[in-house]
């Protein structure tokens, strides 16, 4: 597994701290999207391993995130630069759409 994990404890550390763009998945159990997403967002993890973080927030895990940012439906993908939020994606998105997103806020 590629993907980093966030939380309430490591989310603003995570992404304040990173010197790459942050893709972050907000997803929940029983969300078939979520769960056709899951190997598309590890295959990515793989390949951009260096270039780019890929992380995931559970949003049952931890809701205060999903309040934050205004998640009403999963999965929701933010992409983050230097700590700033720069695009956000909602809905299944294609591999090739999210090397778009992170390739826009290099």
């Amino acid at each position: 597994m590629n993907t980093q994990t966030l939380n309430q404890d490591n989310f603003d550390t995570t992404i304040a701290s990173s010197p790459t763009p942050v893709l972050v998945d907000f997803w929940s159990e029983g969300c078939g999207p979520c769960r056709m997403l899951s190997p598309v967002l590890e295959e990515l993890a793989a390949e951009q391993s260096g270039k780019a973080v890929i992380a995931k927030v559970n949003i049952g895990d931890s809701p205060e995130l999903a309040v934050r940012f205004g998640i009403t439906a999963v999965p929701t993908l933010i992409v983050f630069k230097n700590g700033q939020l720069v695009r956000t994606l909602r809905g299944v998105q294609s591999k090739r759409e999210l090397l778009a997103s992170l390739a826009a806020a290099t």
